[in-house]
């Protein structure tokens, strides 16, 4: 089976984003016209993740995150300098034939979303959503059997995604019952800012919004700022509150997709080829503080 047939199933199960699609998702470097010998899902293709393909015998490298570190993740570097760490890391995918394909638009557009559908699964919370987009919007309400500590949770994370550790807000001992997996909180994610009829809104104010309402007790969120929403976690608890905030990071919190798409993968190409997750690892080191 050649790559370019792999990748035709992919966009075959994914939704059409349309003839006029001008996105990230696509190939990054590497022939998809040559055999595929193996696929490798991973969540983004660092140099220790290439590696390990390398050492895997695989050539279709499957991502969901930027190859390049410019943001638009142009196929090939746009800045008007040379970078000698993203120069090396294309010589090494060269040099062994490997082909890098993005899939982020249109895991994120499936229904459901590809991604969370996988941090869901292997975090074993699928039994307990109990709303998907409605209550807390672009996010995932979980509400537990019986309520788990901030400390049970924060170990379940770090178990299940293979975290070096996590950054928390609230009391470790404080009891968690219903938690949301949110977008990421940055001035003008998924809902713009706006102003009203004297009223502002935007994403992090309609998640406390719900917070409140849907009696919320935790969020995890994906990338963030500090200043609104985290603001109001912090408050609530100071003011006798049972609040979270679990803070494990944009890359670590997304490992789990990576891991089900071998699932998926693995049914379209009809196990003709090995498909292989190998995580990223955590992407935080923890120097912890106290007196010498």
């Amino acid at each position: 089976m050649k790559i370019s047939e792999v990748l035709e199933r992919v966009a075959s199960y994914h939704p059409d984003l349309g003839s006029d699609y001008n996105g990230c998702d696509g190939i990054k470097c590497g022939d998809p016209d040559q055999e595929c010998t193996g696929i490798v899902s991973a969540l983004v293709p660092i140099v220790d993740v290439i590696r390990k393909t390398i050492e895997l015998g695989c050539n279709l490298l499957y991502v969901h995150e930027p190859t390049s570190y410019l943001t638009p993740d142009y196929p090939d570097w746009r800045a008007d300098f040379d970078c000698e760490v993203y120069n090396e890391k294309m010589k090494l995918l060269s040099d062994h034939g490997i082909v890098v394909y993005r899939d982020h638009d249109h895991m994120h557009a499936h229904r459901p979303d590809s991604i969370f559908t996988g941090v869901l699964k292997y975090m074993d919370w699928e039994d307990y959503v109990v709303d998907a987009g409605k209550s807390v919007p672009f996010g995932h309400l979980v509400e537990f059997p019986e309520a788990k500590t901030v400390e049970e949770i924060c170990r379940e994370l770090i178990e299940k995604v293979g975290l070096h550790g996590t950054r928390y807000i609230g009391r470790r001992c404080d009891k968690i019952k219903r938690i949301a997996l949110v977008g990421h909180l940055y001035p003008g994610a998924f809902i713009p800012e706006t102003e009203k009829d004297g009223f502002y809104t935007d994403y992090s104010t309609e998640i406390i919004r719900a917070m409140q309402n849907e009696k919320i007790d935790a969020i995890i969120p994906g990338e963030i700022i500090e200043w609104n929403l985290l603001s109001y976690i912090r408050d609530g608890v100071s003011l006798g509150r049972n609040m979270a905030c679990f803070n494990i990071g944009h890359f670590n919190w997304e490992e789990l997709g990576a891991k089900y798409a071998v699932d998926w993968l693995s049914d379209l190409v009809e196990k003709k080829v090995n498909v292989t997750y190998v995580p990223g690892g955590d992407i935080w080191n923890f120097q912890l503080g106290g007196n010498k």
